[in-house]
């Protein structure tokens, strides 16, 4: 009697453990269907897939914006607030402190007309100044064949340079190895949008 119980026993044990290998493989392969009709599928998407797809956006966008490593005056007040700014946007940041930033601008060759505070390196490319987070974003997801980026001098309004509603128009300049600069982006002064909405 005490045989057929063990055995009663395990062949239970057996059972429960092929139920939860079943049922991992059934959940396995409705996600991989779900994720074949987001890719593959053109019709409206319901809540559940909107959801899943949002949620693998937000890590691929995550694996691609990395980490910036940012070179910086250990006085420089203004380039720990665009550091912060990175941060809120998802970035991760290496902050290392120098006496000496004019070399790291030579070494990465930061054109002299667009040179500013500190320096950044985002993924092999090269961030001089404020450039906003967006930009960056955008940088990343065009890759084009360029060094880097660069908004020149410290332009009030730009990330880490805020003076309360004041801003200044500014421009984001791209750049590559051999000097050649082309304009990436512009953003208008604070003035200048009053005066369009007013005109609205």
């Amino acid at each position: 009697m005490s045989h057929k119980k063990f055995i009663y026993s395990w062949q239970k044990w057996l059972l429960s453990i092929m139920v939860g290998i079943a049922v991992k493989a059934v959940v396995t392969i409705c996600l991989t269907v779900v994720m074949l009709g987001i890719l593959v599928s053109n019709a409206p998407i319901s809540n559940a897939q909107a959801v899943l797809a949002t949620y693998v956006t937000a890590n691929t966008q995550q694996g691609t914006v990395a980490s910036a490593t940012v070179y910086r005056s250990p006085e420089c007040n203004c380039c720990g607030k665009w550091i912060d700014h990175l941060k809120t946007q998802g970035f991760e940041i290496e902050d290392f402190l120098t006496s000496d930033i004019e070399a790291v601008k030579q070494k990465y060759k930061v054109p002299d007309n667009l040179t500013s505070c500190h320096t950044a390196i985002v993924n092999g490319y090269v961030v001089e100044g404020h450039v906003p987070a967006e930009d960056i974003k955008r940088l990343l997801q065009e890759k084009p064949k360029i060094a880097g980026l660069s908004v020149p001098h410290m332009p009030v309004g730009t990330p880490g340079m805020e003076i309360g509603n004041q801003k200044d128009p500014y421009t984001v300049f791209s750049f590559d190895n051999k000097s050649k600069v082309e304009v990436f982006n512009k953003y208008p002064s604070s003035q200048s949008k009053l005066s369009t909405t007013g005109m609205g």
